[in-house]
């Protein structure tokens, strides 16, 4: 789906974002290529098959290049008309050359995002080679730090997602028996989710929990025995804005040291939550849990991350997380309203995750779930 829903003062407000940001560079205009940038800029995106950008000038209407195959459905999304079209027998770049020439930029300094992954190595020497006298100026992961902070339209996105994650995983929770694969779980999540309103795509890891390292486990047909922890990750979109949710579910009653396990992990990532109100220090943040975690023994090392931004995710995703914020040991940035995050923790084959906004007065849980490990029923 687009994200034609948003109004154009949003859009507005966006681009004059940028041109803050761009003037502050010392740069006449911003070329955007990433395709979840040009989604949040422009309101349109397309995959990277074949290079496709937007150029926006410190003053003016931005100006899309993109194949002529994709006019229509770019006409119908994007806020803006005007493009430059290439027909496939043309090189993409010439179109940008054109493009270039076409808003007088042809000796001016253009800022790039030198992390896009549409910006290739090879398309960048073309760029120089073609356009001599154009001063690129590399801004890595500029418009990306952009879109940290969420309007209250994009919030109420993750919200729908959220409720989209909680209701799929109370389903599973209360369906999953010995003898069901992890196969038959994502192909539901991916089926309910579709019914629930979200858009079509990555269900998330769903796979059988074991130590710390499953969490990007594969999908088994293996089929579940007691005793067995079913692992579910969940990552439901609405209008490709993104919720996540993780919990737990053993096959078959669970022992008194795993529900104390579960306990601990879950207390553990509450007291996270307390301390993550705007202005607090990330590295501090990530401490609570993962200091918390390695003192209770629940794992001997803590290598990833306990938390990552939210916001869209693209129909054509290269990432399946965003890392332009992390959680993790020495992170110096600091918290802001707006600001959601997937805040995660694994130990014994036990995971416990949220969707989380910043607000002004602290942390809200946008999946609502309840927080304690699952179990299944004798039939």
């Amino acid at each position: 789906m687009s994200t034609l829903d948003f109004t154009p003062e949003e859009y507005e407000a966006r681009v004059g974002r940028l041109r803050t940001a761009m003037r502050a560079a010392g740069v006449a205009a911003m070329l955007i290529d990433d395709s979840e940038i040009l989604a949040y800029f422009t309101g349109y995106e397309r995959s990277v098959s074949s290079y496709r950008a937007c150029l926006v000038p410190l003053t003016g209407e931005p100006l899309m290049i993109l194949r002529s195959l994709d006019v229509a459905p770019f006409q119908e999304s994007c806020r803006f008309p005007a493009h430059v079209a290439y027909p496939d027998t043309e090189d993409a770049i010439a179109a940008v050359t054109r493009a270039v020439s076409r808003l007088g930029l042809a000796a001016a300094a253009i800022g790039f995002d030198s992390g896009s992954h549409a910006m290739t190595v090879d398309t960048y020497e073309q760029l120089c080679a073609r356009l001599p006298q154009v001063r690129f100026v590399a801004l890595p992961g500029l418009p990306w730090e952009l879109r940290l902070r969420k309007s209250t339209a994009e919030i109420a996105l993750v919200r729908r997602a959220a409720s989209i994650a909680d209701t799929v995983m109370a389903e599973i929770a209360a369906r999953a028996r010995a003898g069901s694969t992890e196969r038959e779980w994502s192909a539901f999540a991916a089926r309910r989710f579709i019914e629930l309103g979200g858009t079509p795509g990555h269900v998330g890891p769903i796979t059988v929990g074991r130590g710390w390292g499953f969490l990007h486990g594969h999908l088994h047909d293996t089929p579940l025995a007691q005793g067995d922890i079913l692992h579910l990750e969940l990552v439901p979109r609405f209008q490709g804005y993104s919720a996540r949710l993780m919990r737990s579910v053993t096959i078959g009653p669970a022992s008194e040291q795993r529900h104390r396990d579960a306990e601990t992990l879950r207390d553990l990532q509450d007291a996270q939550f307390t301390a993550m109100h705007p202005g607090a220090q990330a590295a501090d943040v990530d401490a609570i849990l993962r200091d918390g975690v390695l003192r209770a023994g629940l794992r001997e090392h803590y290598d990833n991350i306990t938390g990552y931004t939210l916001g869209y995710y693209s129909q054509q995703p290269l990432r399946s997380s965003d890392f332009t914020r992390v959680f993790r040991t020495g992170a110096d940035w600091l918290l802001e309203e707006g600001m959601v995050f997937h805040m995660y923790t694994s130990a014994r084959g036990l995971a416990f995750s949220e969707t989380v906004l910043v607000t002004a007065d602290g942390a809200e849980r946008l999946t609502k779930m309840e927080r304690k490990l699952f179990e299944t029923v004798s039939d």
